[in-house]
């Protein structure tokens, strides 16, 4: 059932089961949330399934969300929560950008679901999404950004991060460990026998570019290459 039918259902249906109420709080709706969509992704993530995970009637988790989209929002609010914002006072100001960052890759890697959360999310102003990127402009600022250099820099942050996440090698949201393994094995045996009077390079890199045994070295690159890069313009 979509999540239009549920909000027609939940017009019309009877008053909800006053039983149920103190069972469910949503703490524990969010928590069963974003564990499910790591598992399963987040189209498993629907009031009947959570309903069922949680062991009480659909109805009862309109008692915290109206719809799903409130629902997921809140997801992502927690996704958000989970960034460590405590910046380092002792610190340059790029390595309390470096860290902050690399927080939020920590979470995304933690949560496979969040990539898609936040990408929704960005367009919505949470508490604790606020409070992150309030602390990532701060840290623009003591850099010696304006603010419409800092909120650019800030906002690709976050989509390097979602970009980092969302690339890394093997990241197959949904799908089987073996049939990971076995699809980037196809993948890399494709730019193997590629013809290397015109390929040469592609088939040179078959093994890294379908590598999923070192995802740190994939991350580390690339916040290397995002802090360099707005370290550089600082200097200018």
């Amino acid at each position: 059932m979509t999540c239009t039918a549920y909000s027609c259902q939940l017009m019309k249906a009877p008053a909800v089961d006053e039983t149920e109420r103190p069972r469910l709080s949503k703490a524990a709706v969010v928590e069963c949330g974003l564990a499910l969509g790591d598992a399963e992704g987040l189209e498993a993530v629907t009031i009947r399934r959570l309903a069922a995970e949680l062991n009480v009637t659909p109805m009862a988790l309109y008692w915290h969300f109206r719809n799903k989209e409130e629902l997921l929002a809140a997801l992502a609010d927690s996704v958000w929560s989970e960034i460590d914002v405590h910046v380092d006072e002792t610190a340059e100001w790029s390595v309390q950008l470096r860290n902050l960052l690399e927080s939020l890759i920590r979470v995304l890697r933690t949560h496979p679901c969040a990539s898609p959360l936040l990408i929704v999310g960005e367009k919505r102003s949470s508490e604790a999404a606020m409070v992150a990127t309030e602390t990532a402009l701060d840290i623009l600022h003591r850099g010696g950004f304006d603010p419409a250099h800092a909120a650019a820099i800030a906002r690709s942050a976050l989509f390097t991060g979602l970009t980092l996440a969302m690339s890394e090698p093997g990241f197959e949201p949904g799908m089987a460990e073996a049939e990971r393994i076995e699809h980037m094995r196809r993948s890399r045996v494709r730019l193997a026998l590629l013809p290397p009077e015109r390929f040469p390079r592609l088939a040179e890199a078959a093994e890294p570019l379908t590598d999923c045994s070192n995802p740190d070295f994939h991350y580390q690159v690339g916040v290397d290459m995002f802090i360099a890069g707005v370290q550089a313009l600082a200097k200018r």
